[in-house]
């Protein structure tokens, strides 16, 4: 068993299996890497820190994150640069946002030294599993959550965080269908929208499965008071393009501020772009649409980066954009934001951690 500086215990895998996998062609989320992160935090503060071989973990019934929800999580990815060395995007604002999350739910903040060190031994690790081919990416999942066995109603003792990886292909293979809901409602003043924790997600699912049955991928939410003005798209954030102008709902603290959020925004601004934070109805984008103003839209998140949208329905109504060989601001942005990722421009931003 290795030690690492940061008292990180490493114990590899006697078998494995990637061999068995094609990394490049992977279903999103189906197939992990050989190891995992995994710590713990008991009687007021962090124990042992340890990486091994990834596999299930055994939990009681009465597991306090299972009735009470008090889990969070992040998502970011690693790459290959041109000469195939790993890298990361911005892992310092999923460790930052990732304990932004823990404090709205009442959990003591996982240590940097925990959370990236352990994050970057684990890449260093596992790099085998970055895929090869563009568009395929490994992607990393940090969870972090309640394990007191304990069905009293307090915020819990105990806590595991844990890091987990897996090689996955493009999210949306084509651009994605929406539908605007005022039936459901993701967050409210007040609540947790802000955060990255199981539960927003949980209560999206019944939203997404009635769009999905009515043929479109996903919803467009809108507040949680007055069902009027946009929030985000399925599980990303989103912006318009009205008369050359990306116009993105304004961080309130219903809405998740996202990393791609902000990296879009600071190459748009940087571009000479336009870009405006701020309330947007969805009658405003309506009436847009109308006018012939609205020339894009598209949804930022880790997982798609720039998912751009085809189709918004909106009280029964198709609005269809503009084919993406049409657009001009998105496609552009998202080549040089993976240009970035991936090593192959210079980062002017500081955004890319090399391993």
């Amino acid at each position: 068993m290795q030690i690492v500086s940061s008292q990180i215990s490493i114990e590899k895998t006697s078998h494995s299996r990637i061999k068995e996998q094609d990394i490049n062609n992977s279903p999103f989320g189906k197939v992990f890497s050989d190891h995992m992160l995994v710590a713990n935090y008991l009687d007021g503060s962090w124990q042992e820190v340890k990486i091994i071989p990834y596999g299930n973990i055994s939990m009681s019934p009465s597991m306090s994150a299972l009735h009470y929800g008090q889990t969070v999580f992040e998502g970011l990815k690693a790459y290959r640069n041109p000469i195939g060395k790993p890298l990361l995007f911005r892992p310092e604002a999923n460790y930052k946002r990732i304990n932004e999350s823990a404090f709205r739910l009442c959990m003591p903040p996982v240590p940097e030294d925990i959370f990236m060190d352990g994050l970057k031994e684990l890449i260093r690790l596992d790099a085998d599993w970055i895929p090869t081919q563009s568009g395929s990416v490994l992607y990393i999942r940090p969870i972090y959550f309640a394990t007191d066995e304990s069905v009293g109603l307090k915020p819990a003792s105990s806590y595991k965080f844990i890091i987990i990886s897996c090689p996955v292909g493009a999210y949306y293979s084509e651009p994605v269908k929406l539908i605007v809901t005022d039936k459901y409602v993701r967050a409210a003043e007040g609540g947790t929208g802000a955060a990255k924790c199981g539960g927003n997600y949980g209560g999206s699912l019944l939203a997404d499965k009635e769009a999905k049955q009515q043929g479109y991928d996903n919803v467009l939410w809108l507040d949680g008071k007055q069902k009027k003005y946009i929030e985000e798209c399925g599980t990303m954030n989103v912006a318009f393009l009205i008369n050359d102008v990306v116009i993105t709902p304004k961080l309130t603290g219903t809405i998740l501020p996202g990393i791609t959020r902000d990296s879009v925004l600071t190459l748009f601004k940087d571009m000479g772009v336009k870009v405006q934070e701020r309330l947007i109805s969805i009658d405003e984008v309506a009436d847009a649409y109308q006018e012939g103003s609205l020339s894009e839209a598209f949804g930022m998140g880790t997982a798609a980066t720039i998912a751009h949208i085809s189709t918004i329905n909106y009280q029964g109504r198709d609005m269809i954009l503009p084919p993406v060989s049409e657009r001009k601001y998105a496609p552009k942005i998202l080549q040089q934001l993976e240009d970035i990722k991936t090593g192959k421009v210079t980062d002017p931003y500081g955004w890319v951690c090399q391993l």
